[in-house]
């Protein structure tokens, strides 16, 4: 048995002991091996803060005051970049041969495949890489060696407003019947958008995979291989089609040019009946004072096997060498307390399972345990290939289109898998 094989095992093996705390100190963490003496790692971090306040940085300068003060010698320099900058700042740190220690973004697979990127084997202690939730793990994999290590995570849940239902009659529904006949209601007591269904350019890939995993599809088949236009994907945009869009029951804004954004501002204002929601719209709603019911996205007969999970990445480069350093700051990142602050702090899910079972528990989230549910049986995109960027960009400007006055589900997701495939070919 090879040492990557071997490896695997026993993280497997080790995954229940990791669930139950069981978890070494990071202090172990010295036969990673490295160079001695004092050294400086830079750090680049997304900016989590949807309020134009300072609460990232405060995370960064707490975790790295108290990892300092663990490690003397090593200093952490953390530069916080705002998500519309962040990526592209990385990306020309790295083209101009400047790439940082450590990077926090949204996307790993271009670094990992031109071999700029620590795997995680490299870095972590063995317990703290088997306490990763598992489709985490598959979503961090580059050609089957895991180097994006997930930061945060998300799901979706059904997000409906208490008092329009009540007002309407209308039970929360389980499946796409229920739905369709729950907006129907809506629609005929005057709710302007009885469901809010934002495949515009913003983020039209996620919401489209949200409806994909409920109707038995996916982006992708069961070899990991580019499907858009499955059977199960067409007939899924069929009845969105027909069944909402073309029934005037998704609101005055057509589907392809609502984005996420103003459908949730509009959901906040009280304007939207239904749609698919993200954690952090749950406190934006309440300070409006809309009452949010949560319930698991229907499926065709039912709340579906596997909903859309998201992650968020964070990985070391080794331009510059600092594996052992790299890794002891990593393996400090994901200790309980430190993945909990930050995904609680952000409405957020944590990735590990040892704090997600602790947030379960705790009363303050009780919020996000429709959320938490999910997650561990969630499919996320195919973020591993290095062709999902420009895929995922084609299925923005494009996928509202299948539910237009003139569309015609199969033949867009058609021309879109052709060109995924292409793609994907040339990767």
């Amino acid at each position: 048995m090879d040492e990557a094989v071997e490896r695997r095992r026993f993280l497997g093996l080790t995954a229940a002991a990791a669930a139950l705390g069981l978890t070494a100190t990071v202090g172990g963490c010295g036969s990673l091996g490295g160079d001695s003496g004092d050294v400086t790692l830079r750090l680049v971090a997304a900016d989590y803060d949807l309020n134009g306040g300072d609460t990232t940085k405060k995370y960064w300068t707490d975790l790295v005051a108290a990892f300092e003060a663990e490690h003397p010698g090593v200093t952490v320099e953390v530069q916080v970049v705002s998500w519309d900058d962040v990526d592209r700042k990385v990306s020309e740190m790295v083209k101009a041969d400047e790439a940082p220690d450590i990077a926090q973004v949204g996307s790993y697979a271009d670094y990992a495949a031109a071999g700029e990127l620590y795997a995680a084997d490299e870095l972590l202690s063995i317990p703290v890489q088997a306490n990763f939730l598992a489709p985490l793990v598959d979503a961090g994999e580059h050609k089957r060696t895991q180097y994006g290590l997930p930061f945060v995570a998300s799901t979706r849940s059904l997000f409906y407003n208490k008092a329009l239902f009540e007002d309407a009659g209308a039970e929360a529904p389980t499946t796409w019947a229920e739905l369709a006949a729950t907006a129907e209601k809506l629609k005929d007591d005057g709710v302007r958008t009885p469901f809010a269904l934002p495949l515009g350019p913003e983020e039209a890939q996620a919401e489209a995979l949200m409806w994909l995993l409920s109707g038995g599809g996916g982006w992708t088949d069961g070899t990991d291989r580019y499907a858009v236009d499955s059977d199960a994907n067409v007939r899924t945009f069929e009845w969105l089609k027909k069944s909402l869009v073309d029934k005037g029951l998704t609101g005055p804004v057509a589907p392809a040019k609502l984005n996420r954004k103003a459908a949730f501002a509009a959901f906040a204002n009280g304007q939207v009946g239904m749609l698919n929601g993200h954690p952090s719209l749950l406190k934006e709603a309440a300070k409006k004072g809309v009452e949010v019911g949560q319930v698991p996205l229907p499926g065709v007969d039912g709340p579906p096997d596997s909903a859309m999970g998201v992650a968020d990445w964070i990985m070391g480069f080794k331009q510059n060498g600092h594996r052992k350093e790299i890794g002891d700051f990593l393996n400090f990142v994901f200790s309980d307390e430190n993945v909990l602050k930050f995904a609680g702090d952000n409405d957020l899910l944590p990735v590990t399972v040892s704090a997600s079972t602790r947030m379960e528990t705790e009363p303050e989230h009780a919020n996000l345990r429709v959320f938490l549910k999910t997650l561990p049986d969630s499919q996320l995109p195919p973020v591993g290939k290095t062709s999902w960027s420009q895929v995922s960009e084609n299925i923005k400007q494009n996928i509202g289109k299948a539910v237009g006055p003139a569309g015609r589900p199969a033949d867009v997701l058609g021309s879109i898998s052709r060109t995924a495939t292409a793609a994907e070919n040339a990767e």
